[in-house]
């Protein structure tokens, strides 16, 4: 596992990921089905979550 698959993105890395501004992130990452989980108060996403997410998107 490399240092960047065991690191959580944060809804931050997620838009910047995605090409997205953090409000669409924060205002679709339910209707979307983008894998976050919260951790506390925030929410954090897999990397390797977030590719499977992709895709199952873009099939």
């Amino acid at each position: 596992m490399t240092e960047r698959q065991s690191v959580l993105m944060s809804v931050v890395d997620v838009a910047e990921y995605l090409g997205k501004p953090v409000s669409w992130v924060y205002a679709n990452w339910r209707t979307e089905k983008i894998p976050f989980k919260k951790v506390g108060q925030a929410l954090r996403c897999r990397p390797a979550d977030l590719e499977t997410w992709l895709d199952r998107e873009s099939a």
